[in-house]
């Protein structure tokens, strides 16, 4: 019998979308919190699971052997595969799943996380990047609301690794950087019910308390 995988990780939007595809798909884990605050993700040990000392990372078994697997879309990817769940067996819509998640991890993700950085951690306040950043997060929000025009989910009518992918993101201009008002986020109807809607999920619930900050 494989052991549970193992979970490296902190509640940062990353890190909380491995949590929750593995409470949605049900797998056994076990959950350790690095602490990217006190330096946790530079330690040999964690460096032997990810060498590029970023979380979230796992360590699985593959073909009996245990594996690390790096880079959240790659986590995504290995445990949609693993379990046959969350990623659609029609060949063009696996695909198109496919094109989201890594629209997300090319796009979202670091352009989100900029507009994070210069609008309410920077030491200074720099008027070009914020206006950048806001330009560009609110561009990539409306490719998603018109994309979640009339559907539920962001391909087919299932939750796939593409929504849990990039749902923490988007929650994460409200809740972790304050932006509703300062991006119009409200002008995003099709995202705000979307977002919503899956994070009234038990799994999305849950994977937000896994490896937290700490208070």
């Amino acid at each position: 019998m494989s052991k549970p995988i193992q979970l490296y990780s902190l509640a940062t939007p990353n890190g909380q979308k491995v949590a929750i595809a593995l409470e949605e798909l049900g797998l056994p884990y076990e959950a350790h919190t690095i602490n990217i605050m006190s330096g946790d993700q530079f330690t040999p040990e964690f460096k032997r699971v990810n060498p590029n000392s970023k979380i979230p990372a796992i360590v699985d078994t593959v073909d009996g052997q245990e594996t690390p697997v790096f880079e959240s879309g790659a986590i995504l990817l290995h445990l949609a595969e693993k379990t046959g769940k969350l990623l659609p067996k029609d060949a063009r819509q696996r695909l198109e799943v496919i094109q989201w998640l890594f629209f997300q991890m090319a796009g979202v993700g670091p352009m989100f996380g900029q507009f994070g950085h210069f609008y309410k951690y920077a030491p200074e306040k720099i008027e070009y990047a914020i206006n950048r950043y806001t330009t560009e997060a609110r561009r990539l929000l409306g490719v998603l609301e018109k994309q979640l025009e009339g559907h539920d989910y962001l391909v087919g009518n299932e939750l796939t690794i593409a929504d849990i992918a990039t749902a923490p993101w988007v929650r994460c201009l409200d809740t972790g950087y304050a932006g509703r008002e300062h991006l119009k986020l409200d002008e995003f109807k099709n995202v705000n019910a979307w977002v919503a809607r899956l994070f009234a999920r038990p799994a999305f619930q849950k994977g937000l308390t896994v490896t937290p900050f700490s208070k």
